[in-house]
């Protein structure tokens, strides 16, 4: 059966429940088992298969090369995207007003409609718009437009906290900058703000470096760059405006007089904000459990706004991307249950 008949027939596979107890008995059986084949080989077969495991090296070597002119690429490539980004970020601060030939776009449902009828249509429109425009002023540019995309993003969305709210919606804009040709491969995110009443800051940047070389100990785990360690910034808070840490009251009593006094304690608290304070890594990479699933949380959440959201900022927003990340997570669980390839 090929890929599309499975992918058919998959819903009906998947209600009945012999099935499901079947593939799950048979993946169970997969997991960490592995093949006594290897031990039984005779010495000089063995032998040979160490001289492809040194290949297999030396092929992670090549491939960690591969990702490094790749990383050139990508930061060549974000020189010529960066115009663009530049006058989206215009469009967005309301520091350029598009003319209406950029302005123009054929959506789908317009493009099944007769040109007089778009005519029509757009002359309706054209009235409706003026009609607006008296009863109240225009808004500049597009408001909350990254704080929106923030809201669109369940990755990002799980970070927000309503006091954030207020403060993205100075968010004008978020770049990425690549390490210069010959220094060690890493990225920075830079958010951009206006002026306001919360920090003195005009950019809060995060600095993600990665590594693209196979570990020693480890060669065969190589699948490409990873992130190693990511620094944050310091937010210039203004007073009384830190989201970041919140103020308790406690009750504690006295062991001697028994007496009850009221403490004022400052702690933590949950924000998008501490997403410029990551844990750090100590020199010999251990890391407390917390701490590590949340710098694990963190360098996927940097890739993403990376890879993501900076290059498709207005899908985000539409909510158009989204949807194809559905449909992308769907075909992925489903390809990798059945043991398809994309």
């Amino acid at each position: 059966i090929h890929s599309g008949q499975l992918m058919k027939c998959c819903p009906d596979m998947m209600q009945n429940p012999q099935i499901l107890a079947a593939l799950q008995e048979r993946l169970d059986g997969l997991n960490g088992s592995p093949s006594g084949y290897m031990e039984s080989l005779p010495k000089v077969v063995k032998r040979r298969v160490n001289a492809l495991k040194n290949l297999q090296v030396k092929c992670a070597h090549i491939e960690a090369k591969f990702y490094e002119e790749v990383h050139e690429l990508e930061r060549k490539y974000a020189a010529l995207y960066q115009p663009l980004f530049d006058k989206r970020s215009e469009i967005v601060s309301a520091a350029y007003e598009p003319t209406d030939e950029e302005c123009e776009w054929k959506a789908d449902e317009e493009e099944e409609l007769t040109v007089s009828k778009q005519d029509e249509m757009k002359e309706k429109a054209k009235l409706e718009e003026e009609k607006k425009d008296e009863e109240k002023e225009d808004p500049k540019g597009i408001p909350e437009f990254w704080s929106t995309v923030f809201k669109n993003v369940d990755l990002l969305s799980d970070m927000l906290q309503e006091h954030d709210e207020p403060i993205l919606k100075h968010l004008q804009d978020i770049k990425v900058k690549f390490s210069d040709p010959g220094q060690p491969m890493s990225f920075t995110l830079e958010f951009h703000f206006e002026p306001n009443e919360f920090f003195t800051n005009t950019v809060l940047t995060k600095v993600y470096k990665m590594r693209s070389e196979p570990d020693e100990s480890d060669p065969f785990s190589f699948d490409g760059p990873e992130i190693m360690s990511c620094t944050g910034c310091t937010i210039d808070w203004t007073k009384g405006k830190n989201v970041t840490l919140k103020t308790i009251k406690k009750k504690q009593k006295h062991k001697g007089r028994g007496t009850v006094r009221t403490v004022t304690k400052t702690v933590p608290n949950d924000s998008f904000f501490n997403f410029f304070s990551p844990p750090e890594v100590p020199e010999n990479g251990e890391l407390d459990e917390d701490s590590e699933a949340v710098l694990t949380a963190d360098f996927e959440i940097g890739h993403f706004i990376r890879e993501r959201i900076v290059p498709r900022a207005v899908l985000y927003f539409t909510g158009e991307a989204i949807e194809d990340d559905d449909d992308d997570v769907s075909e992925e669980h489903l390809n990798s249950g059945l043991g398809l390839s994309r």
